[in-house]
């Protein structure tokens, strides 16, 4: 088990392998983070993950991966066992599962099944590891509960009308969490990330278009990066964030504004 001291805390990440979860376990592990990432990945990817974990592991913290389906209860259950009491600092969810399917004009469509799916995935699982979490008082104090959102929650993007459902439903419970663990010592937010090439973004429909759009909406010219997010995730889980709560920041360099 990971034991906490006061220079390395600890940082659950659900789906820690790629994209703004894994840049999210690289800034917090040169920051002295012990990690515990659970995972899904193919075989044929899990030579890069390990190489990845090396690196993570050059910063003299630990590592303890779980290449799991994070989306089932036994998942949940496992990984708690391996954690003390009062020692995740930072729960981040990065999870991104769920249907690209259009609502009509297409052979396709969209199905309750798809949207349930997409739902628990990228939305209501978050709940179920922080309930878990709660009710097997895993998580320290001033604990920071994050999840990642996007601008797709109120905008209409191809084929994502499944995971803009979401994205909001995230936000709902981001804020409600917010007032309701406040209690705990726990404070809860989302990071709204602008366009960023992540291996999720490049399977939405169009997003070569999506990506130049956004480009051009940016006033800086150019994409968000995966360490521009870990980044703020660092910023929140600072002394001085302790005082935010409850909101979505925007983390996209000014592309939201136009």
């Amino acid at each position: 088990m990971m034991a906490q001291t006061e220079t390395n805390k600890t940082a659950l990440i659900l789906g820690g392998s790629s994209g703004l979860g894994l840049a999210t376990a690289h800034k917090l592990a040169s920051a002295g983070y012990n990690l515990l990432l659970v995972h899904r990945d193919r075989k044929s990817n899990i030579s890069g993950f390990e190489a990845e974990v090396a690196q993570l592991e050059s910063f003299g913290v630990s590592v303890n991966t779980f290449n799991k389906d994070a989306l089932k209860e036994e998942t949940i259950q496992e990984v708690l066992a391996e954690i003390n009491n009062n020692s995740i600092s930072v729960l981040i969810h990065s999870i991104a599962k769920g249907s690209l399917k259009a609502m009509s004009n297409t052979k396709e469509v969209l199905s309750k099944t798809d949207i349930e799916i997409t739902l628990y995935a990228m939305a209501i699982s978050w709940w179920q590891w922080t309930k878990a979490l709660l009710q097997q008082q895993k998580f320290s104090e001033t604990a920071r509960n994050i999840a990642f959102t996007s601008e797709g929650s109120t905008k209409v993007w191809p084929g994502y009308g499944a995971v803009s459902a979401a994205k909001a439903t995230l936000e709902a419970f981001m804020r409600q969490m917010a007032v309701e663990l406040a209690p705990h010592g726990i404070t809860t937010n989302c990071i709204q990330a602008g366009t960023t090439e992540t291996p999720s973004f490049i399977m939405i429909p169009g997003s070569d278009t999506l990506a130049e759009m956004a480009k051009k909406r940016n006033p800086f010219g150019k994409l968000t990066s995966p360490e521009d997010v870990a980044n703020a995730v660092w910023l929140l889980c600072q002394k001085e964030g302790t005082w935010i709560n409850g909101v979505v920041l925007k983390v996209d360099g000014g592309e939201s504004l136009r």
